[in-house]
């Protein structure tokens, strides 16, 4: 598979499709045109007016930087990278014209509406003439290749995984190329800065350049860095965010900087070598995301949809300041805020967060779920349309295997189970960090002379809880069972 044997490609111009595949080892399409040994003029299209999946500010600042990335790896190979903007469609139709390029490549994406958009363009492109050929790269399956006893789509994960584990075989990952042949006349191309994706005043993209590193490089060294300190340890390691035991790949894999392919062949170079608990738990993370795709794939609706229809009776409250306390961190619980400053100050939230965060929006203060799936998509890093809309929902009960209504997260005991020494809760809420661990996650129960001698005033310096966990889950579960009657 890997020679491309089988593929009959004119000898003319090839033109590689970049979407979100941003790099050039592993990347099947590439590979495949290169080895045609035709010019290969490598293409990305920044689709502003494609509302299926728009980009949060947190991924324009990562996109900006990976395809300075990417422009900088086919530069030294000899094909430089073209930007234009636009409508796809019409952008490879205008470089066809401008250079007689006889093929399209691309690697596949599976967003429903892409997908649709993608076989017309194939069908339409065809109808020119055109050779047209896709290829995998952001999954490590077709979403639509497994099926139930029934032939249906798994709507339970832990089936999906067996099957997985058993039907399928990921490939192993190719090399960039050696080298490109050019296009020999220079392409009108825009300057990446004039697409405006960098925020400029304020410029609140610090934090984020100080803990991440886009680009393939960075993808590299952030996978090196996971197998040789992290990946042992990781079955427990990884519910602790004040410690480092995951493996930050997600934003990486989002823009396809590395592949699942990679991924999957590097961590199988560590069995053996960790114990086989923290190697298969991780994989089993790879695999979570594979079983988002699949249910996006095959329930199209997922990201505005519930999945389980009896919660569109559920009696969601209308949000207002409480969400907005939610977004900054101000909700009065510790962990939470920690969580959603993190998310603010760095793009990213450790995942154990992430389920907190989501259980109280959702639970605590009985918000729909869409508000933080919209929320999350706008300032994270790693926003995937699959694994951020089937965690929400998952996390919200509405989901495909959720997580049983009453699965409240207590954000005390949250805190206290997997922040023990308060060094999360420290970093991100620095106002309470003289406060003792006793206190840290429940401030409002130190005494006044402890609050006083760590410098917290509550309702001033650091807020009162905006509800108390006792009576939020009574009123939580008393919705769930309004929402059971109506639906019988």
């Amino acid at each position: 598979m890997n020679d491309f044997k089988g593929l009959d490609l004119p000898e003319k111009p090839v033109i590689v499709w970049f979407r979100n595949d941003l790099r050039v080892s592993d990347n099947m399409a590439l590979t495949a045109a290169a080895q045609t040994g035709n010019p290969v003029i490598p293409l990305y299209v920044l689709e502003k007016d494609d509302e299926t999946v728009p980009l949060g500010g947190a991924q324009e600042w990562w996109l900006h930087h990976s395809l300075a990335s990417l422009s900088n790896s086919l530069e030294r190979l000899g094909a430089p990278l073209v930007l234009r903007r636009g409508e796809a469609a019409n952008i490879l139709k205008e470089i066809v014209d401008e250079t007689g390029a006889g093929s399209v490549l691309w690697n596949r994406r599976y967003v429903p509406a892409q997908i649709k958009r993608d076989a017309a363009l194939k069908s339409d492109l065809r109808d020119s003439a055109l050779t047209v050929e896709s290829f995998d790269g952001q999954l490590l399956h077709e979403p639509t290749q497994l099926k139930t006893g029934s032939g249906g789509p798994y709507r339970v994960y832990t089936p999906f995984w067996r099957s997985f584990s058993e039907s399928c075989h990921p490939r192993l990952p190719i090399g960039a190329p050696k080298e490109l042949a050019g296009f020999k006349a220079k392409l009108v191309s825009d300057d990446l800065k004039s697409w405006s994706l960098l925020p400029t005043k304020p410029y609140w993209a610090g934090g984020i350049g100080e803990v991440w590193t886009p680009g393939e490089d960075g993808a590299q060294e952030r996978l090196k860095h996971f197998l040789s300190d992290a990946l042992d340890g990781y079955a427990d390691g990884r519910d602790f965010p004040g410690e480092e035991h995951t493996s930050k790949l997600s934003p990486h894999l989002a823009f396809g900087e590395i592949s699942p392919f990679q991924i999957w062949a590097a961590t199988e170079g560590s069995r053996g070598e960790v114990p086989d608990r923290d190697f298969t738990t991780y994989r089993k993370e790879v695999v979570w995301r594979e079983f988002s795709w699949h249910l996006l794939v095959n329930f199209p609706d997922l990201r505005s949809e519930n999945y389980n229809s009896d919660f569109d009776a559920f009696p969601w409250r209308e949000p207002g300041d409480e969400l907005e306390r939610w977004q900054k961190g101000t909700t009065g619980y510790p962990f939470i805020d920690a969580g959603m400053r993190q998310l603010w100050q760095t793009g990213w939230m450790h995942n154990r967060v992430r389920m907190a965060v989501g259980s109280f929006l959702v639970k605590h203060l009985l918000i729909d779920w869409r508000h933080g799936e919209r929320w999350f998509r706008g300032t994270l890093v790693d926003a995937d349309p699959g694994s951020n809309t089937a965690s929400w929902q998952w996390i919200a009960g509405s989901g495909a295997d959720a997580a049983p209504y009453f699965r409240i997260f207590n954000p005390i005991l949250q805190g206290e189970k997997f922040d023990p020494d308060g060094s999360y809760v420290r970093q991100f809420v620095p106002e309470l960090a003289d406060l003792p661990d006793k206190y840290l996650h429940k401030p409002w129960e130190a005494p006044e002379k402890t609050l006083r001698k760590a410098g917290v005033t509550l309702g001033e310096t650091y807020p009162k809880p905006m509800v108390e966990h006792k009576g939020a889950r009574q009123r939580a579960m008393a919705a769930y069972e309004e929402m059971k009657r109506k639906t019988g």
